[in-house]
C-alpha cells in the first residue's frame, strides 16, 4: 500500500521541494544571464570572458566577467501618450481657431477650401502611419481628423447652405459623418476611436430629424426607440471594447427616453384608444429589451427582462387605466404586474426570466408603496387623542384619525392590500407546488417561505384596518374590530411559538431539495460562444430532508407579536377618546397579553407579551386614578400599585427568565411615579420611600440582593432627604444622627460576623444618611462651624477608612472632604485667579498638560495601581 503522510509531514515536504525549485530556478537565470553577457559585442579594452568553474552549483554572473549594462530603456507609453495627446490638442485648438476666427483676409469660403484639403491629409495619414508600426500616432492624428470632419461640417452649412434649418443640417451631418467614419474605422481596423466616433454620430440623425420636423413626442418617442435598438444591436455584435461601451451608454440613454416618453403619453391619455398608440411603442420597448435579453450575457439579460416586464406592464396597464376611475389605476397596474408571474411556463432564458420576475416584483412593490401610508395614517392617527382625553367618542372611526387624510382617494388601497396578501398566502400555504414551478428560474428556500407567510399577515392585517378607515365604521366598530385583530394575532403568536405549524415539514423540504439536476441543454438560438440553457426544460428533484420540526418560533408567530404588540399601542391611543373605551381596551390588553404570556414558551416571546402585560395594567391604574380626579402628584403612590405586583410575581417565579424582565417593567413604572411626584417635595418623599420598601421586598431574594439592597439603601437615604428639604429643617444632623448610629453599629456588627460583607453595605447607608445631607446644608451655610465639624468628621472617617482598608469610609469621607475643602477655599481661589493676569491660566493649564502627557504612562499606571488597590478593599 502506497504511505500516505500526515498533512504537517506533507507539508514540509512540499516547502522543501518548493525551496528546491527556487534555487534551481535562480541557477538557471544566472547562466542565462552569463550566455547573453557573452553574446553582446566587446569593447577592445573589455576582459575576456572564461567559461564558468564546474561544479555542482553556478557562480554569479560577476566571476565569469564583467556583464554590459543595458541599454537605457525609452521612454514609457505613458509619457508618450502624454505627448500625443498634447500635441493633438493643439493642432485641434489651432484648426478651430482657423475655421471660425480669420486667417488674413481669406473669407470662410477659402478656409474651407484649405480646411479639407487638411482633413483629407488627416485622414490619409493613419494609415501611412500604421504601415510604419506607429499606432499612437496614428490614434492621434486620427482624433485631429476627427474634429476636422466636425469643423468641415461647420464650413459647409456657412458655406453652401446657410439658409438651412440648423437641426436639419446636424441631423444630416450626423448620419454622414456616422457613415463617413463607419466606413473608415472598418478600413482601418487596428485603429481604436473610429467606430466609437461612428456610434456616437448614430444617436442623432433621426432625433434631431424629428425635432427639426415639428413630430408630436409619441413620433420624437418613436425616434428614440428606434436609435435604441440599433445601440442595442452594436452592442451585442459590435467589434471593440469601446464600440460596445459606446453603444450601451447610448442605448441606456435613448431607451430611458423612449421609454419614459411612452409612459408620459400613456399616463396623460384620455380614453383607451388615446392610450393605444403610447401603449403601442412601449409593447415594441418590451419585445426589443427581450430579444436583447436573449441575447445578451449575465446581469445584462436581467435587466434586459426586467425593462421588457415594466413596458409591458405600463403598455397594456395605461389602456386599462384609463377606462377605470382614479382610485383604481393602481389595482390594474398590480394585477398586470401580477400577470408578468406566468413567465415561470415560458421558454426564456434563465437570467431574463429572472428579469420578468423582478419586473413584477417592483410592481407589486410600487403598489404597496401607494398603500402602506394609509395604514400608517390608521395606526399613528389616534396620536392626536393624547391631547383630548375622553372628551367623547367620535362620529365615526375617520373622525377619531384626523381629516389629513384623502380617504375617498384610498378606497382601492385595501383591495392592493388584500390581492398581495392573498397572492403571499396561497404561496406560503401551497409552497411545493411554487417551488417546483418557480425551479426553471429560481430555487426559493424556507426563509423565503417564511417571509411569504410572514408578510401576507402583515399585509391581510394592514388590510382589514384601511378597509375599516375608509369604509368609515362607528367608533365602537372600529375599537372592537382592532381588539378582536390583536387577539388574533396574539394566538397565532402563541401557536406559532413553539415551532413550525404542522404541514410545513414537507414544504421545507420541498425547498431544501429543489436542484438543476434536469436542466436542459443549450439552446439553438443563443448568442456567439454558447446560449443559456431554456429555463422550462429545467429538472426539479425533491429532496427527502428538510426543516421539519424546526425548533423556535417562525417568522409567522415573530410578525404576529410585533404587529400585536404595534397594534395594542395604536388601539390604546384609539380608546382615550372615551372612559368607557379606554377601560375596556385597557383591561382586555392587559388579560389578553398576560394570558398570552402564560400559554407561550419560548422565553424572548414570552418576556415581550409579560412586559406589555404589565405596561397595560401599569395605564389602567393610571387611567382609575384619573377617574378618580386626582392631581399627577396624588396618583404617583396609587401607581405603585403595579410595580409591587410584579415584585410579589417576581419572588412567585423565583429564577425563571422571564422574572427580571417582569421586574424591570415595574420598575420603570416606579419610575413614572417618581416623575408624577417629583414636584411636590412631601409626595416625593413618599413614594421614593414606597419604592425603598418595594426595592427592599426583592432585596429578600439572593439573586436579587446585590442590586435590590443598594437600591433600597439609596431610595430610603433619598427619601429621608427630601423630607428633611420638604420641611426646611436647618439642622439635619439632628434627625441623621440617631439613625446613622445605630446604622454604623449594625454595619460592624456584620462585619465581625462575616468580614467578607462589602463596607458599602454595612456602613455606606449610615454614612451617607449622616454626611451628604450636612453637606448639602453646609455648602450654603456662610458660617465656619458646620464646615468645619464636618471636615474634621470627614478627615477621621476618611482615615479610618484608609486605616482598615475599607473602601466606602476612604470614598465617603474623602469625597466631602474635598467638597468641603473646595467650598471654604472657592472664595480665596476667584480673589487671586481675579488678581492674576489674564493669561497666567492659559499657560498653567498647557505646562500641566504638558507634565501629565510626558507622565502619560506613569500616570497610567499609578491610576491603575489605585484602582486596584481600591478593588482590595472590602
Amino acid at each position: 500500500m502506497e504511505h500516505v503522510p500526515p498533512p504537517a509531514e506533507e507539508l514540509a515536504l512540499l516547502d522543501r521541494e518548493l525551496a528546491q525549485l527556487d534555487a534551481r530556478r535562480a541557477q538557471l537565470l544566472t547562466r542565462r544571464a552569463w550566455l547573453v553577457a557573452a553574446l553582446q559585442p566587446k569593447a577592445p579594452d573589455a576582459p575576456r570572458w572564461s567559461a564558468p568553474p564546474l561544479g555542482h552549483g553556478w557562480a554569479p554572473a560577476e566571476a565569469w566577467g564583467a556583464v554590459p549594462k543595458a541599454a537605457k530603456p525609452s521612454a514609457p507609453r505613458s509619457a508618450q501618450n502624454v505627448l500625443l495627446t498634447l500635441g493633438g490638442l493643439l493642432l485641434t485648438v489651432a484648426a478651430v481657431a482657423f475655421t471660425l476666427v480669420s486667417w488674413g483676409s481669406m473669407g470662410i469660403g477659402g478656409r474651407a477650401a484649405v480646411l479639407a484639403l487638411v482633413t483629407v491629409a488627416a485622414l490619409a495619414a493613419p494609415a501611412l502611419l500604421l504601415r510604419r508600426k506607429l499606432a499612437a500616432t496614428a490614434e492621434a492624428v486620427a482624433a485631429l481628423a476627427l474634429v476636422l470632419t466636425l469643423l468641415d461640417a461647420y464650413a459647409i452649412h456657412a458655406v453652401a447652405t446657410p439658409d438651412a434649418d440648423g437641426l436639419t443640417f446636424t441631423a444630416i451631418a450626423s448620419a454622414v459623418l456616422a457613415a463617413l467614419w463607419a466606413a473608415y474605422g472598418l478600413s482601418l481596423d487596428k485603429l481604436h476611436l473610429p467606430l466609437p466616433a461612428a456610434v456616437f454620430f448614430v444617436q442623432w440623425p433621426l432625433l434631431l430629424g424629428a425635432w427639426a420636423a415639428g413630430a408630436p413626442a409619441l413620433v420624437v418617442g418613436w425616434a428614440l426607440l428606434a436609435t435604441a435598438v440599433v445601440d442595442g444591436a452594436i452592442a451585442l455584435w459590435g467589434k471593440g471594447l469601446g464600440v460596445r461601451v459606446t453603444a450601451g451608454i447610448g442605448l441606456l440613454v435613448m431607451g430611458s427616453a423612449a421609454l419614459l416618453t411612452g409612459l408620459g403619453e400613456s399616463l396623460t391619455a384620455d380614453s383607451p384608444l388615446g392610450a393605444v398608440l403610447p401603449g403601442l411603442l412601449l409593447l415594441t420597448a418590451a419585445v426589443a429589451a427581450l430579444a436583447g435579453a436573449w441575447r445578451a450575457p449575465g446581469g445584462y439579460a436581467q435587466l434586459g427582462g426586467a425593462v421588457a416586464g415594466l413596458a409591458a406592464v405600463a403598455a397594456v396597464g395605461g389602456v386599462l387605466r384609463a377606462a377605470v376611475p382614479g382610485a383604481w389605476h393602481v389595482p390594474v397596474y398590480l394585477l398586470c404586474g401580477l400577470a408578468l408571474l406566468s413567465v415561470v411556463r415560458a421558454r426564456l432564458p434563465r437570467t431574463a426570466g429572472r428579469g420578468v420576475l423582478l419586473a413584477s416584483g417592483a410592481v407589486v412593490a410600487g403598489s404597496l408603496v401607494w398603500a402602506l401610508p394609509g395604514v400608517a395614517a390608521v395606526l399613528l392617527g389616534p396620536v392626536q387623542l393624547v391631547a383630548e382625553v375622553w372628551a367623547g367618542a367620535p362620529d365615526g372611526f375617520r373622525g377619531a384619525l384626523g381629516e389629513a387624510m384623502a380617504w375617498s382617494e384610498l378606497a382601492a388601497a385595501p383591495l392592493v392590500l388584500a390581492v398581495v396578501a392573498g397572492g403571499l398566502g396561497a404561496a406560503y400555504r401551497r409552497w411545493p407546488t411554487l417551488v417546483r414551478l418557480a425551479a426553471p428560474l429560481a430555487a426559493p428556500g424556507v426563509k423565503a417561505r417564511d417571509a411569504a407567510g410572514a408578510g401576507a399577515l402583515a399585509l391581510g392585517w394592514g388590510a382589514v384596518l384601511l378597509a375599516a378607515a375608509t369604509l368609515g365604521v362607528p367608533y365602537p366598530v372600529a375599537v372592537a374590530l382592532e381588539t378582536v385583530l390583536v387577539a388574533g394575532l396574539l394566538a397565532v403568536a402563541v401557536l406559532g411559538a413553539g415551532g413550525r405549524e404542522a404541514g410545513s415539514g414537507a414544504a421545507d423540504a420541498a425547498a431544501a431539495g429543489v436542484g438543476a439536476t434536469g436542466a436542459a441543454g443549450s439552446g439553438s438560438g443563443g448568442a456567439a460562444g454558447g446560449s443559456e440553457p431554456y429555463a422550462g426544460t429545467a429538472g426539479v428533484g425533491v429532496g427527502a430532508g428538510g426543516a421539519a420540526g424546526r425548533g423556535g418560533p417562525s417568522a409567522v408567530a415573530v410578525t404576529a407579536l410585533v404587529l400585536a404588540v404595534g397594534g395594542a399601542v395604536s388601539l390604546g391611543l384609539l380608546s382615550l377618546a372615551a372612559e368607557a373605551a379606554t377601560y375596556a381596551v385597557l383591561g382586555a390588553l392587559t388579560v389578553l397579553f398576560a394570558g398570552a404570556a402564560l400559554r407561550t414558551r419560548p422565553v424572548v416571546e414570552q418576556a415581550v407579551l409579560a412586559v406589555a402585560a404589565v405596561v397595560w395594567g401599569t395605564a389602567l391604574t393610571g387611567c382609575v386614578a384619573g377617574s378618580l380626579g386626582l392631581a399627577p402628584h396624588e396618583a404617583a403612590p396609587l401607581l405603585l400599585v403595579v410595580p409591587a405586583v410584579t415584585v410579589l410575581l417576581g419572588a412567585r417565579l423565583r429564577n425563571h427568565p422571564v422574572a427580571l424582565p417582569v421586574e424591570l417593567a415595574g420598575g420603570l413604572g416606579a419610575l413614572v411615579a417618581i416623575g408624577l411626584a417629583a414636584p411636590r417635595a412631601p409626595y416625593l418623599a413618599l413614594v421614593l420611600a414606597l419604592c425603598g420598601v418595594l426595592a427592599a421586598g426583592a432585596a429578600v431574594r439572593p439573586e436579587r440582593r446585590p442590586v435590590a439592597g443598594y437600591l433600597a439603601a439609596v431610595l430610603f437615604v433619598t427619601a429621608t432627604w427630601v423630607r428633611l428639604a420638604a420641611s426646611e429643617v436647618s439642622a439635619p444632623e439632628a434627625y441623621t444622627l440617631p439613625v446613622t448610629v445605630p446604622a454604623l453599629v449594625i454595619g460592624a456588627l456584620r462585619r465581625r460576623k462575616d468580614p467578607e460583607a462589602s463596607s458599602w453595605t454595612a456602613y455606606g447607608p449610615g454614612l451617607g444618611a449622616t454626611l451628604l445631607p450636612s453637606l448639602a446644608v453646609a455648602w450654603g451655610d456662610p458660617d465656619w462651624p458646620r464646615p468645619l465639624l464636618l471636615g474634621v468628621a470627614a478627615l477621621v472617617i476618611t482615615l479610618l477608612g484608609a486605616k482598615y482598608r475599607l473602601q466606602a469610609p476612604l470614598l465617603l469621607g474623602g469625597a466631602v472632604l474635598a467638597l468641603v475643602t473646595l467650598h471654604e477655599l472657592a472664595p480665596y481661589v476667584v480673589q487671586v485667579a481675579g488678581a492674576l493676569p489674564r493669561w497666567l491660566p492659559p499657560a498653567l493649564a498647557g505646562l500641566l498638560l504638558l507634565a501629565v502627557g510626558a507622565t502619560y504612562e506613569q500616570r497610567l499606571r499609578d491610576a491603575r495601581k489605585l484602582k486596584d488597590m481600591l478593588g482590595r478593599m472590602r
